[in-house]
């Protein structure tokens, strides 16, 4: 296959950057786990080429995002990225992702956000739950926003909604690393195809105007590298520079995320085969790129998210049972079930997750674990092996897994 290469500065429309003064972007980090890293790079790329351009080059803040909040095409200012805190067990012992009601800290900035959580290095996790976001809060260029897909998808959509209504954000840009957010779900080394699937459903739910982005296509183990470029076949693409990789730094020396990691190292020009505990992960030129697509193309080439829109799944259990259906990977029940056969330790939730505006109700992780009937079944596959990495003491702490270039 030839590769369709694109001059980062030419490719305007790859960012559709052309929007009225005082335009803001909302980034969906649609994978969970280090996501926020590679999304921030990813950010920094574009903002970087808007800028270079003239198209975005624009300064201040639309109305509702309040002081200091920016815009894409601003130098020096920080992307609002809206992020899960599902994580791996060696971060997180606890099945699924983290609420609003798992962290404890204040609440700053008097509510801009409106009902979705900013996450800051003081927020803390209620243990015995773990969460490196407040760290990432921290040494990370931008803001995190959680987002919360334990009450399905409609509430998923309703707060992505919500948050770019309040923030005035123009268009939505969501940033899956490594690429199985095109998952057809028949893929063998495939492993969490649930999270990405929910994003897309969410954000074409929702009717936000939005781009969808894979960042280091491959980087992640879950589809090979040539399978996803041929999905991409004709998508436009960007090359981030190392100063645009440099913004993660901080949090690439110390946060255990492989995918993130590698697509760093491409950008920085590593090329050659790395060995992960799981797998061999090529590091070629189009490992240091970014290629977008519509919503809607992504749509079409993510089976779980297409069956998600249909069934519009209550709970995330109710989520997860319709992809296991289609993939024969279940992601809550791997979790609750860990390998060893020691169920991991329930969370410990100290106030009242909210449901809404206002509203209380029970824990939406006790969801009915339902699903569509006739969709097809597919055998149970084993969960993926990870990188040991011991328990840290602060629960953001981490190291990255030992990668060697062949």
């Amino acid at each position: 296959m030839t590769e369709r290469t694109t001059d980062p500065y030419e490719a305007v429309d790859l960012y559709e950057a052309v929007y009225p003064y005082g335009a803001v972007d909302l980034y969906v980090a649609a994978g969970g786990g280090g996501d926020p890293v590679g999304t921030t790079i990813t950010a920094a790329a574009l903002t970087r080429a808007a800028a270079f351009t003239g198209a975005a080059a624009f300064t201040g803040a639309s109305a509702g995002t309040g002081a200091g909040a920016g815009t894409p095409g601003t130098a020096g200012a920080r992307p609002l990225i809206a992020t899960y805190a599902w994580e791996r067990p060696e971060v997180d012992p606890t099945p699924g992702p983290l609420g609003a009601a798992d962290f404890t800290g204040p609440a700053p900035e008097g509510g801009r956000y409106g009902d979705t959580l900013l996450l800051t290095p003081a927020s803390r996790p209620v243990p015995p739950a773990g969460s490196t976001l407040p760290r990432l809060a921290g040494d990370l260029p931008a803001r995190l926003l959680l987002l919360d897909p334990c009450r399905g998808l409609a509430a998923m959509a309703a707060q992505i909604r919500r948050l770019a209504d309040t923030v005035g954000a123009r268009h939505v840009r969501i940033v899956d690393m490594g690429g199985d957010i095109l998952a057809h779900g028949d893929e063998e080394t495939l492993c969490s195809p649930v999270v990405d699937a929910l994003a897309v459903a969410a954000c074409t739910l929702a009717g936000v105007d939005a781009t969808v982005y894979v960042a280091g296509p491959g980087t992640d183990g879950e589809i090979p590298q040539h399978v996803l470029l041929e999905r991409l076949a004709g998508a436009r693409h960007l090359t981030p520079t190392a100063r645009d990789a440099d913004t993660a730094g901080t949090a690439l020396a110390w946060h255990p995320s492989e995918a993130s990691a590698l697509f760093a190292a491409a950008v920085h020009g590593a090329r050659g085969t790395v060995r992960t505990v799981e797998r061999l992960i090529p590091l070629t030129d189009a490992s240091a790129r970014v290629y977008a697509l519509g919503l809607d193309e992504a749509l079409a080439r993510n089976t779980v998210a297409r069956h998600l829109l249909d069934a519009c799944p209550d709970t995330l259990d109710e989520a997860a049972g319709l992809a296991a259906r289609l993939t024969g990977i279940h992601e809550l029940q791997r979790e609750r079930r860990p390998p060893s056969g020691q169920a991991r330790p329930p969370r410990r939730v100290t106030r009242t997750a909210r449901h809404g505006p206002g509203g209380d109700g029970p824990d939406p992780r006790a969801g009915s674990g339902g699903h569509p009937r006739h969709l097809p079944v597919r055998g149970p596959r084993p969960g993926p092996r990870l990188a040991p990495h011991p328990r840290p003491a602060h629960p953001a702490e981490g190291r990255l897994p030992l990668l060697t270039l062949r």
